[in-house]
């Protein structure tokens, strides 16, 4: 109660026992990107039409594509284009994009993997496709049939606590990874800076899941920090799931522990609180079971009193009440 009441206070929400008893064994922390390590909201940075292909149409299309969407790159897309009717037919491609029809055209909506399963190429837009990666930018590929008619260029800000939230499983001895279904470049563009060096980029919702699964099988016992619903099933094969308090309501269902700030690094302090409250349970068990190993056999040779008895279990109950309490003092580390 000490523990979870001190872990409240700082904005980190312990479901159970059980969470505090699996974060204190975690070894590694696995952070999806987007909304997790960066705000998002992602803007759109750049639009590049196909040649024949006007950018204002392109615009259009893709915003009738996303319409009644909440996907971060959707937000911004109808961010740009304002109120448009909806595609009809609308159909959405788990982990790679939608598709529609809008003007009698069937179009798709969606990331490089997409387009290479139409079997289109990137034709004249493979330069600007090439300059954004190397910016660390999301790409999304506006196709009709097999042809790459649209470019967009998405970008998306770093939250201010993800330096923190590294450096702070760096001092707890934990590994931080990362996994997200962007492409590559746009990952390490996040990872790279903050020190991250494991990550998993351009990853279904469903490998999401199994690269929880591989981390598990070589040893490590996985915390996951995610915040949409496609990073559900992945909390819940972590052995800890940690949830966004700004992220969807499935994500917060599936984990066992929820920052309520949507802070990464309250993540570090969330283990730290409970790798304390597990000591405390430890220490208290100590001193419980250390007076009664010295009070029976005295009192069974006739050398305590039952007065003195009284009085030390009295001290015993006193001693870890006390001890518990000073967990209220604990505060995250700046």
């Amino acid at each position: 109660m000490a523990g979870t009441g001190a872990a409240a206070r700082a904005g980190i929400l312990l479901r159970d026992a059980d969470a505090i008893e699996r974060a204190g064994r975690i070894t590694l922390v696995a952070f999806d990107k987007t909304g997790t390590l960066t705000e998002g909201k992602p803007r759109l940075a750049a639009l590049h039409p196909a040649p024949g292909f006007a950018r204002a149409e392109a615009l259009a299309i893709a915003a009738a594509l996303q319409a009644g969407s909440e996907h971060p790159l959707a937000r911004a897309v109808l961010h740009e284009a304002g109120a448009v009717s909806p595609a009809k037919d609308f159909r959405a491609l788990p982990g790679r994009g939608v598709e529609g029809v809008v003007g009698g055209q069937r179009y798709a909506l969606g990331s490089s993997r997409l387009l290479l399963e139409a079997g289109g190429g990137r034709g004249a837009l493979a330069d600007a496709a090439a300059a954004g990666e190397a910016a660390g930018q999301s790409l999304s590929w506006l196709i009709e049939g097999n042809e790459a008619r649209a470019l967009f260029l998405f970008e998306d800000a770093p939250r201010t606590g993800a330096a923190a939230a590294v450096a702070g499983l760096a001092a707890l001895g934990v590994k931080p990874a990362m996994i997200s279904g962007d492409q590559r470049a746009a990952a390490l563009a996040v990872a790279s800076p903050l020190g991250i060096t494991d990550v998993a980029a351009e990853v279904l919702p469903d490998g999401k899941a199994a690269r929880i699964a591989a981390w598990q099988e070589a040893g490590e016992a996985v915390a996951m920090v995610g915040d949409g619903v496609n990073d559900a099933p992945a909390l819940a094969k972590a052995d800890l799931g940690i949830a966004m308090g700004t992220g969807t309501d499935i994500a917060i269902q599936s984990a066992g522990v929820t920052l309520l700030r949507g802070d990464p690094a309250l993540v570090p302090a969330a283990l730290e609180i409970t790798r304390l409250t597990l000591r405390k349970i430890r220490q208290n068990l100590f001193w419980a079971f250390g007076y009664n190993l010295l009070g029976v056999p005295l009192a069974a040779l006739g050398l305590l009193s039952p007065p003195i008895a009284g009085a030390a279990m009295a001290a015993s109950s006193v001693s870890v009440l006390t001890n518990a309490l000073l967990l209220s003092r604990w505060r995250p580390r700046s």
